[in-house]
């Protein structure tokens, strides 16, 4: 302190501020045990030190022999010491030394009633006495299959050959102990296959650390079933087996480092794929200083260190996990917001996929958490069906989350594990338990003290007769009394009608499960019968989770309180009592095209159908472009979101990312709509027109001629996104050869000339060379009238045959200047086409 103090007072305040500032970021990034587990188990199997010998990863481990855990059901029973290997690094305990048999042989532990971590490690080496033999092994644990068939020398290439199996299992009140069993396998051919372990090691964990028993009930613990409306309840009787746990962003976490759990992290950057939609380069946050907030969970459920770095990037990020089909998985990603540009939510939603699902469509990783730097996790279970044509049932989990805001998505750390039910891997396929409406404490969030008081009663029977009053004079205003968050809409009054809660709830017997017959970000969407059972509509119920579906609600109701016409859905009226928020429409009684197109029990629409579905979604298009004074763009055209009535009718719908354009001016605004559906122009400059919807649109041409979805990464890299892919297939001369194999001899040439024509004008990158949508829905319209004609050709050659055209062989766009049409050659087998002239008069009316 002696040249401290000679320093001016105010620059020694500061050297010493900012010495006791390096101690306290000293010491808050070491990362102290904060769960103490009751058992802490080490044993180093097969050694005979009767002391403790320090391990690789700093704890002690007690050698089994003479020990209270070691085996009393082996047969010729024989320890070995593996040789120190040939690397520069001596290994230690407790891979020194192994327990091997060619007979079965179990340790049994007495152990505390709950979840317990265990873990099995393998050091592959030449064994003293099994150098001529095999290992070939099948663990169990209890009732549980751990290892099947097991091999170290299948494991592929590990960090210093040492391999660690993870398992949770839990330990019941009637037992109290765990038998661990190690079986050789048995070939009457050969004898020369043994079994062999090196460490076991048994952490216990909280309850509901990775477990949701059934009876949960904080509903948000409850795994999401991701492609399913339900929950995923994870009981005691099932055990998990870690496959992946990874730091996100970071660098390896060692066992010592962790939370008291001793897990191991490892770095995602083997797993994460750099290549995006975007081909945007994916960037790694890190802050060492940053103390994580734990409000919201435990601050044992992962390191600091997990949530002090992320990987974020343009729009996309993708993890492909190799994994084996035919299980259910737990997959849990941790979240924290620690990007300094991104203050409130809104401005960090995103969405989840999961094996291809939609697990979250409009995530909000700040509204989940309350706040910047507070951790989240959030947990789903997906089904990865068995396929018997994949070889030894290997497949990728890919995990992809994105965002169409300017806000880059974001993730801190992943968590995978394979389910494991008692009764062995062919079982492994369970049915979710459906979360139990009692147990949800969305449903049991209020709760009603009886006072009992004389005075609590005249102020609620006042309180009653005011609200009725109330009701009576003030009728008109139908946001009188409603909560804070739904005043803050200030929706447009009374645009439609407004229904009661309690109508709502008979309508749909309470929300009944199997009513549902949709999902989105914004909620679920029932069946429900109004008007004593005489209006069947459909009712989309605001998930009061969804950030962004407050915001849809409002201009759902903005839009389509203006817009009537055929193509267009009809919201008939709105709910928002007791701060619910639902909106109720027309029954669509053929659902969505997209499951029209795509789910194979549905039978295929004919080429006419389609020809007539796309010509009504145009015209409805067209409505909103032209049919306002400024034009509305719907921005998330998509197949989905194109209803079918019962007499197959289309109708656009979904309008929540809806936005009033400028005529023949281009609308700054952040990007929003759906992967594989986004008009590149309007992502790369943020310049919103109608042409944005003119190419979405066109997707959903292809889709309808080729039965194929608009993105599928299940299919060659160059295949992902249909539209791409059908402009490179046009420009080789073969589009024909991706259609849908059910169109085949069914579509005119001459219509499909015109077809493939306007789809392909439709994609073009540059928004200024795509037509107008009343282009679009007029060459439909003569594509429409070509095929009636060369149908009733057919028939009059062939009255009772079926109708039948031969394939098209070549087909060749020449690429257009701005605005000019497109020239396309279609050449036949027969004969070459040309493009017939147009009569206006033929044109039907858009209104």
């Amino acid at each position: 302190m002696g040249k401290l103090s000679k320093l001016p007072p105010i620059i020694s305040i500061f050297c010493i501020f900012f010495f006791i500032y390096h101690i306290i970021i000293t010491v808050s990034s070491s990362t102290p045990p904060r769960y103490i587990a009751v058992e802490d188990i080490t044993l180093d199997c097969g050694s005979e030190t009767s002391g403790k010998s320090k391990g690789m990863d700093g704890r002690y481990w007690s050698g089994d022999f003479q020990s209270k855990f070691f085996p009393k059901e082996e047969h010729n029973l024989k320890s070995v010491t593996s040789q120190t290997p040939e690397e520069s690094t001596a290994i230690k305990a407790p891979y020194t030394t192994a327990r091997a048999s060619y007979s079965q042989f179990t340790y049994v532990f007495p152990l505390t009633v709950g979840p317990k971590f265990v873990r099995l490690h393998f050091y592959p080496a030449s064994y003293s006495g099994f150098q001529e033999s095999q290992d070939n092994f099948t663990v169990k644990a209890g009732s549980f299959t751990l290892l099947r068939h097991f091999s170290t020398s299948n494991q592929g290439d590990t960090v210093q050959k040492k391999i660690v199996k993870e398992f949770c299992i839990c330990v019941d009140e009637i037992n109290k102990k765990l038998n661990i069993t190690f079986v050789p396998f048995s070939d009457t051919t050969s004898s020369n296959f043994y079994a062999f372990i090196n460490g076991i090691e048994i952490v216990s964990m909280p309850k509901d650390l990775y477990y949701s028993p059934e009876g949960q009930t904080q509903s948000e613990k409850i795994p999401s079933y991701v492609g399913e409306s339900l929950r995923f309840y994870i009981n005691y009787n099932m055990a998990l087996q870690m496959d992946f746990r990874l730091n996100v962003g970071g660098s390896l976490i060692l066992p010592a480092e962790d939370t008291g759990f001793f897990r191991e992290w490892s770095e995602d950057i083997n797993y994460f794929v750099h290549e995006s939609y975007f081909n945007g380069e994916s960037v790694v946050l890190h802050y060492p200083s940053l103390m994580p907030n734990y409000s919201k969970i435990e601050n044992y459920t992962a390191p600091d260190y997990v949530y002090r770095s992320a990987r974020t990037g343009y729009q996309s990020l993708l993890w492909e996990l190799p994994v084996d089909s035919g299980f259910n998985y737990l997959v849990r990603l941790h979240f924290c917001e620690i990007d300094l540009n991104i203050s409130h939510s809104s401005q960090s939603s995103l969405r989840i996929d999961i094996d291809y699902k939609s697990a979250e469509d409009d995530a909000d990783v700040i509204w989940w958490a309350g706040n910047r730097d507070t951790p989240i996790y959030k947990d789903y279970v997906v089904r990865l069906s068995k396929e018997e044509k994949v070889e030894d049932n290997n497949k990728f989990l890919p995990i992809h989350i994105y965002s169409y805001d300017d806000y880059s998505p974001i993730l801190n750390g992943v968590e995978v594990f394979k389910l494991i039910n008692p009764e062995g891997p062919e079982h492994n396929l369970a049915r979710p338990s459906p979360a139990s409406s009692a147990n949800d404490p969305k449903t049991n969030k209020t709760i009603f003290l009886a006072i009992g008081s004389l005075g609590f009663l005249v102020v609620l029977t006042s309180l009653s007769y005011m609200v009725q009053l109330m009701k009576f004079t003030c009728w008109r205003d139908p946001y009188r009394g409603m909560s804070q968050r739904a005043k803050a809409l200030s929706l447009p009054e009374e645009p439609c009608r407004h229904f009661s809660l309690n109508e709502i709830r008979t309508a749909t017997n309470n929300f009944h499960k199997e009513l549902i017959i949709g999902q989105g970000g914004f909620g679920n969407v029932y069946k429900g019968l109004l008007d004593e059972g005489t209006l069947t509509v459909a009712i989309k119920r605001l998930n009061p989770d969804s950030q962004q579906g407050t915001r849809e609600f409002k201009t759902e109701i903005k839009m389509l309180s203006q817009l009537r016409h055929v193509h267009l859905v009809s919201l008939i009226g709105y709910c928002i009592d007791e701060g619910e928020m639902i909106l109720v429409y027309d029954y669509m009684r053929n659902g969505t095209l997209s499951a029209r197109l795509f789910d194979t029990n549905n039978d295929p629409l004919t080429w006419k159908q389609r020809l007539e579905i796309c010509l009504g979604a145009a015209r409805g298009l067209h409505y909103l472009h032209t049919g306002m004074k400024n034009p509305i763009i719907h921005r998330d055209v998509k197949t989905t979101n194109i209803l079918l009535d019962e007499k197959w009718v289309p109708k656009v719908s979904d309008f929540g990312l809806s936005k009033m354009g400028l005529n023949n001016t281009a609308v700054s605004t952040l990007v929003k709509g759906t992967w594989g559906y986004l008009d590149p122009d309007y992502a790369r400059r943020q310049q919103l027109t109608d042409k944005s919807d003119v190419y979405s649109f066109g997707v959903v041409m292809f889709e309808v001629l080729c039965g194929r979805k608009a993105l599928n990464t299940k299919l060659e890299h160059e295949q992902w996104h249909l539209a791409n892919w059908a402009r490179k297939c046009i420009e080789k001369g073969t589009i024909d050869q991706i259609i849908d194999p059910y169109l085949k001899g069914k579509i005119a040439p001459e219509c499909f000339k015109v077809y493939v024509e306007v789809a392909e004008s439709c994609v073009r990158d540059q928004g200024i060379q795509r037509p107008k949508m009343n282009d679009v829905m007029e060459k439909l319209e003569f594509a429409f009238e070509l095929q009636q004609n060369a149908d009733a050709a057919q028939e009059e050659i062939n009255p009772s045959g079926v109708i039948s055209y031969q394939d098209v062989l070549s087909f060749h766009v020449v690429e257009p200047v701005l605005e000019s049409d497109s020239c396309i050659e279609l050449t036949t087998s027969n004969s070459e086409l040309t493009n017939p002239s147009l009569d206006s008069d033929g044109i039907t009316s858009t209104v």
